[in-house]
C-alpha cells in the first residue's frame, strides 16, 4: 500500500472515529440529565406552574424538548460545522469565547511542553549514557518524585515562595489587573494605497515592552509549574528507550568504528528509539486544547482549562460539549500526524 492510499484510508477511519466521538459525547451529556433545572427558580419564589412554564420555555430555546433523534442530528451537524451555539450562562457565542481564550492556553501549554520535552529528552539521554552514576540516580529519583506529586501541590508551593515569600512574580491572572482600565497596544498597522501598489506598515509602539513584560511575568509561574511537573515523564521515557537502543548491534558497531559518542547517542540510538517519544509528544500536544484545568484554575489563568472548570461548576452543557469535542478532535489529529511521522523517522516502517 502506498502513502496516498494509506492517507485516504486513515482519513475515512478518522471521519468514522469523529462520528463515534460525537455520538458518545451526546450520550454522556444526555445521561447527565436536564441542565435547565439548575437555572429555574433560584430564589424559591415561583409556583410549580410558573416553574413548569419557565422550564418549557428554556427547553424550547435550546431544543431540549425535541425527540432524541432530532437532537442528535442537530448536535451532529452543529459540531461538524463548528456552530456551537451560545453559552447558557453568558449567552455569548461559544466559538467566540473559545477563540478568545485559546491563545492563552496555547501559549502556556505549548511553551511549557516544548521546554519540558527538550529538558526531559536531553537529561534522559544523559541519564541513559551515564547509567548507574550519581547523575542517573538523582535524575531518575527527582523525576519520579516530581512526576508523582499532585500538580496543585507544586503550584501551591511555588505560589507561596515565589509570590508570598520572595515576591518575584505575580501569582494570579494572565495579565495585570490594571489593564482592565487601559489595555496596552503593542503595535499599529497602517496602510496606504495608490494606483500601482498597496503599502502596509507594521510599527511597534512604546507600549510593546509593557505588553510583553505583563504577559510573561504572569505566565511564568504556571508555566514553570507545568515544566517541573512534565519534564520527568519525558526523562523517564527517553531513558528507557535509550537503554534498550544502546544495546543494539548497530550502536556497538558504530562505537567499534570510532564514531564520536555524541553522534552515536543522537543520530544512531536516539533516532531509532524515537518512535515511542513521537507518540507521547503527539498526544501531549493533542491535549493542549483541553487546557491545564488544575493549573489554570489554581493561578486563575484565563485559558481553556479555567473556562472548562467554570462551565462544569455552572452545568453549562453548551460549553462543555463542544469543548470536549474539540479536545477529542485535537487528539485524533495528533495521532494521525504521529502515524505519518513514523514512516519519515524510520524508513523501515511500511504503510499497510
Amino acid at each position: 500500500m502506498g502513502l496516498r492510499t494509506y492517507v485516504l484510508r486513515r482519513i475515512v477511519y478518522t471521519f468514522i472515529l469523529i462520528i463515534f466521538v460525537i455520538t458518545l459525547n451526546f450520550i454522556i451529556f444526555l445521561a447527565l440529565g436536564d441542565p435547565t433545572q439548575h437555572f429555574i427558580n433560584p430564589t424559591g419564589r415561583l409556583t410549580p406552574e410558573e416553574m413548569q412554564r419557565q422550564l418549557e420555555a428554556v427547553r424550547r430555546t435550546y431544543g431540549l424538548g425535541e425527540p432524541l433523534h432530532i437532537r442528535y442530528v442537530k448536535s451532529l451537524v452543529s459540531l461538524l460545522t463548528f456552530n456551537f451555539g451560545r453559552s447558557i450562562m453568558t449567552s455569548e457565542p461559544v466559538i467566540s469565547i473559545m477563540l478568545r481564550k485559546l491563545p492563552y492556553t496555547i501559549f502556556l501549554l505549548g511553551t511549557s511542553l516544548v521546554v519540558a520535552i527538550t529538558i526531559g529528552i536531553i537529561l534522559g539521554v544523559l541519564a541513559a549514557y551515564k547509567r548507574g552514576s550519581p547523575f542517573d540516580t538523582v535524575s531518575v529519583g527527582a523525576s519520579l518524585f516530581l512526576y508523582s506529586v499532585p500538580i496543585f501541590w507544586l503550584g501551591l508551593i511555588f505560589i507561596y515562595y515565589f509570590g508570598r515569600v520572595w515576591k518575584l512574580v505575580p501569582v494570579y491572572h494572565a495579565y495585570p489587573t490594571e489593564w482592565a482600565r487601559h489595555f496596552p497596544v503593542p503595535f499599529q498597522i497602517s496602510s496606504s494605497a495608490s494606483s500601482a501598489s498597496l503599502n502596509i506598515q507594521f510599527t511597534l509602539t512604546e507600549e510593546f515592552p509593557v505588553f510583553i513584560e505583563g504577559f510573561l511575568s504572569h505566565a511564568f509561574l504556571p508555566m514553570f509549574t507545568l515544566i517541573v511537573f512534565q519534564y520527568g515523564g519525558y526523562l523517564l521515557l527517553t531513558r528507557a528507550v535509550m537503554l534498550e537502543a544502546l544495546t543494539e548491534d548497530y550502536v556497538i558497531t558504530a562505537r567499534a568504528k570510532g564514531v564520536p559518542e555524541r553522534t552515536v547517542l543522537l543520530r544512531h540510538a536516539l533516532k531509532n528509539a524515537s518512535l515511542p517519544l513521537i507518540t507521547n509528544i503527539a498526544m501531549s500536544f493533542g491535549f493542549i486544547f483541553s487546557g491545564a484545568v488544575i493549573t489554570e484554575t489554581l493561578f486563575t489563568y484565563q485559558g481553556i482549562g479555567k473556562w472548562l472548570y467554570d462551565a462544569a461548576l455552572q452545568m453549562d452543557f453548551n460549553v462543555l460539549m463542544p469543548a470536549f469535542y474539540i479536545c477529542a478532535l485535537a487528539v485524533i489529529l495528533a495521532n494521525f500526524i504521529a502515524d505519518l511521522l513514523y514512516g519519515i523517522i524510520d524508513p523501515r516502517i511500511k504503510y499497510e
